[in-house]
């Protein structure tokens, strides 16, 4: 039997079964049943070309004269100061890698980020009203206001107590997660305690994934903890 053939004759027996089934139906059912049908026929279709056209498991794929062979990427060679940095990291994943000094929250830092960022919410800015009216009895800082001090409470930026010393270039590329577990108030000292998570070999040196968590002095809860993505360029 031809192939059409065959497909016409499963295509006969599916209809008749069909048609049958379509009679115990109400009108409204019988209008939706058809819509499903045809979008269910439909990919059944595209699926039976795309399993026609693709190449058997031993066919070689014939690539187009002017189109040449997929190649594997040539593999990269570490700096050997990247090389010296990345051997040691990876003896320190899962480990506390930096620990930072105690960084005192005042109202006033707090007013200030809320004026450069526009957030003038009373939780955070009016100490008066807060005290009656929030759950906390007074201000809290802003989320994002922990978030961005993390340069300062991870020594980041401070020239005299770089963690990578011999990278040229430290590069912020994001945050996997972030998370505010617990309020940080007015008067609370944060610091920030990393660990050290995932390094991966790039071409310009090393990607570095640390888990930071801000701790708040006297509260077992952290005021943050965020996945942190950097990359060191040598």
């Amino acid at each position: 039997m031809k192939v059409a053939d065959l497909f016409k004759h499963r295509g006969d027996t599916n209809s008749k079964q069909h048609s049958e089934f379509m009679q115990w139906m109400t009108p409204t059912v019988r209008e939706y049943w058809g819509e499903i049908v045809n979008k269910a026929h439909n990919r059944h279709l595209f699926t039976r070309l795309r399993d026609f056209n693709a190449p058997a498991v031993n066919d070689e794929i014939q690539l187009p004269v002017d189109q040449p062979k997929a190649t594997q990427p040539k593999p990269f060679e570490l700096k050997p100061e990247a090389k010296k940095v990345y051997l040691e990291l990876q003896q320190q994943i899962g480990q506390v890698i930096h620990t930072g000094d105690w960084l005192s929250i005042s109202q006033e830092r707090i007013n200030q980020f809320g004026q450069v960022t526009e957030d003038m919410q009373w939780i955070h800015t009016d100490p008066e009203r807060a005290e009656t009216e929030s759950p906390f009895k007074t201000t809290i800082a802003h989320g994002f206001l922990t978030l961005a001090l993390l340069p300062k409470l991870t020594d980041s930026v401070d020239p005299d107590n770089n963690l990578f010393p011999t990278a040229k270039m430290v590069v912020n590329i994001g945050l996997n997660q972030v998370r505010f577990p617990y309020p940080v108030k007015p008067g609370d000292k944060i610091r920030a305690v990393s660990t050290l998570a995932k390094v991966t070999p790039i071409r310009k040196g090393l990607e570095i994934e640390r888990e930071i968590k801000v701790e708040i002095e006297g509260i077992r809860r952290p005021g943050a903890v965020i996945t942190s993505v950097i990359q060191l360029h040598f």
